[in-house]
């Protein structure tokens, strides 16, 4: 019977940790930090996005169950829901954000010379939100209808791969077209995207034209919305 790493602690050696830690520190994640470090909280929820865990109290029922496996799981002591959530409150979301970034890139790499099933070299942006509904109680700070919060996703997919290279989390008011605002278009790269996307410009010459939201386009030149 092979005794070694656990599946769980494999699959964590492959994340390049040292950018984490200098992430952490960056920000000062661990900082008067005494339980639950910001690498623990990682692997907590690493865990519980690879096993399909659905609340904290899942996460927790779950990570007890096998308590003699935490410590080769990378994580020091069991986990209770109460601590998790003040860690997933307090700690710093660009720690967290900043680590996905090197990670997409990273992954981004291994996919580079993938095919897109066309003759075409140049890479491939699909872009998209999907907007998902909140209970309005529970969620006030996400106002989007007078019975119900949502929150928006908007993300950019490298179609090399279906990796995502930009996820943006917004309220569930925001329009897809102010997101081309945050993007930076890479030269050369085609973009696939819906008409939501698009701004209807009223020009003297041409009529009624539909184009891409550039920032350089004057906010007066620009249809109301």
């Amino acid at each position: 019977m092979y005794t070694g790493k656990t599946l769980f602690a494999q699959i964590m050696d492959f994340l390049p940790w040292s950018t984490f830690y200098r992430i952490v520190e960056r920000y000062n994640g661990d900082y008067r930090v005494r339980t639950l470090r910001c690498a623990e909280q990682f692997r907590v929820m690493a865990f519980a996005q690879l096993t399909y865990r659905e609340s904290l109290r899942d996460i927790e029922a779950c990570l007890s169950a096998q308590t003699s496996k935490l410590y080769h799981m990378g994580i020091k002591e069991p986990i209770s829901r109460s601590t998790l959530a003040d860690a997933n409150e307090a700690r710093d979301w660009r720690i967290y954000a900043d680590f996905a970034q090197r990670l997409i890139s990273q992954a981004r790499k291994l996919y580079a010379n993938e095919s897109l099933g066309v003759e075409l070299s140049n890479t491939v942006y699909a872009l998209d939100s999907t907007t998902i509904d909140l209970c309005l109680s529970m969620f006030p700070w996400a106002p989007f209808r007078s019975s119900k919060a949502a929150v928006k996703v908007h993300t950019l997919l490298d179609l090399r791969g279906a990796i995502p290279s930009f996820i943006h989390i917004s309220d569930g008011k925001v329009h897809d077209m102010n997101i081309l605002d945050l993007l930076i278009p890479e030269p050369g790269a085609f973009y696939i995207m819906d008409r939501a996307y698009m701004e209807l410009i009223l020009s003297p010459w041409y009529g009624k034209t539909m184009f891409l939201r550039p920032n350089s386009i004057p906010k007066k030149a620009r249809a109301p919305a």
